[in-house]
């Protein structure tokens, strides 16, 4: 593409984002979904209006966009906040990750799939969407006790995700080393936390200098690509690694008052762009060929969440007027399913048409679903709120 075609293109999408942003307001439907239909209109899929050389810029805008929603959830991993719903962060995190692997691994074996497949696509199905669902959350304006649990939920639980995915694949990928998996999880896992701490903790002391209690605009624009940059270098997790800067500049940066105003000033255009091409690039053919075993696993999924996140709740010790609401509002899926059935697929080809199959076709029915369940479980919780 020339220079011309792609300001151009550029332009368009932004504008028609921002189209799709006002009807998303107008409708009561979140902006997510809004975006999406619009991406999927515009995409291959649908009219195939966007030429095809935009999609490859999905790849370094998601890294940015997906960066600077990691920045944003790891401030909510703060001493306070964990203070307050540590127990329930961590016990719904952990009851969704593991009940939904097993329970979606038990009912595709039962429908015949072989159980090695059947448990990492439980695996994979363990995935959230945290992009969508810091978005419906920061659409909705709530705040309260549960927005709060939400958003430090999706903060760690692809970590445990991860780690179940590798155990999982571990298990699995018998013909092969075992521990390969569970190595390049560490490296994964491990290295985005030490990257995010050589980040974060020299962030929290050096930033909000030279405009007293906020840093600047370049200073935030500085560490979001430094941090995707070097983890992608390093080939580590962007995602944890800026969850990790986040939620250390959040906690160690006692001169700020307000550490993360720049990013969300600036992220925007970025996370436009990104439900954008995220919608350009859904694969509706995937919906199909695999229809059936489709609408099971996407059926086994919501059940899981439904299940596992009241038991995790209960746990948790969460007000029973919320308890039912979590594993709703976790329902959306996107990017970190994908990478994990990208991997499964690599380590075990003659298994990778179908766990790519079924990745992205419960992805493109949970980017859709999923926002809309999110904003329903907020808003029964705002209303919670004003009654009592």
């Amino acid at each position: 593409m020339d220079q011309a075609s792609v300001l151009l293109t550029l332009g368009i999408m932004l504008l028609g984002g921002l189209v799709a942003d006002y009807f998303g307001r107008k409708t009561r439907l979140p902006r997510v979904t809004m975006l999406l239909l619009f991406g999927l209109a515009v995409g291959h899929s649908g009219l195939g209006l966007l030429p095809a050389a935009s999609i490859e810029w999905f790849e370094i805008v998601s890294v940015v966009a997906l960066t600077m929603v990691a920045f944003l959830l790891g401030a909510e991993l703060t001493k306070e906040n964990l203070t307050q719903h540590g127990r329930a962060i961590f016990s719904i995190s952990l009851s969704i990750v593991i009940g939904t692997t097993l329970l979606v691994w038990a009912g595709l074996s039962a429908i015949g799939l072989d159980p090695g497949l059947a448990l990492l696509l439980g695996a994979i199905a363990s995935a959230t969407a945290p992009a969508a669902i810091a978005d419906v959350i920061q659409q909705s304006g709530v705040r309260n006790g549960f927005t709060e649990t939400i958003s430090g939920i999706v903060a760690i639980d692809d970590v445990f995700g991860l780690i179940v995915f590798s155990v999982c694949l571990a298990l699995v990928h018998t013909s092969g080393a075992w521990s390969g998996p569970l190595l390049s999880a560490g490296h994964d896992i491990g290295g985005a936390v030490l990257l995010g701490i050589a980040m974060g903790a020299p962030s929290a002391y050096l930033t909000g200098r030279m405009k007293p209690g906020e840093p600047l605009q370049i200073e935030a624009f500085g560490i979001v690509f430094l941090t995707a940059g070097l983890a992608l270098w390093l080939e580590v997790s962007f995602l944890i690694a800026g969850m990790t800067a986040g939620s250390l500049i959040a906690n160690l940066a006692k001169h700020h008052d307000y550490a993360f105003n720049e990013i969300e000033r600036v992220e925007q255009p970025f996370m436009l762009l990104f439900f954008l091409l995220a919608g350009a690039s859904l694969e509706l053919d995937a919906l199909w060929s695999l229809g059936w075993v489709t609408l099971v696993l996407v059926g086994l999924r919501i059940a899981a969440r439904l299940i596992s996140s009241e038991v995790g709740a209960r746990i948790g010790r969460v007000p029973k007027s919320e308890a039912h609401l979590y594993g709703i509002a976790l329902l959306p899926q996107a990017g970190v399913a994908v990478g994990m059935a990208l991997v499964a697929a690599e380590t075990i080809p003659h298994w990778g048409a179908t766990i790519m199959t079924l990745a992205i076709a419960a992805t493109v029915i949970f980017e859709l679903i999923g926002p809309p369940a999110t904003l329903f479980a907020i808003k029964r919780t705002q209303k919670a709120d004003k009654s009592s």
